[in-house]
């Protein structure tokens, strides 16, 4: 019985995180601090330069 139980709770384990890897993701991907200050002066410079032209 043990042998068994252990058995089927380690093939439920790899299931489950087979599974977990095939579900669309929750979180966005981690954005430094750099990167989001360099997008935010990129994002403010893109539309004056739209502007002048």
């Amino acid at each position: 019985m043990n042998r068994r139980k252990k058995i089927q709770q380690l093939l439920k384990a790899h299931a489950k995180k087979a599974s977990a890897k095939l579900a669309p993701k929750k979180k966005s991907t981690y954005i430094s601090k750099a990167d989001r200050v360099k997008l935010a002066t990129e994002a403010a410079e893109a539309p004056s330069a739209v502007v002048e032209s």
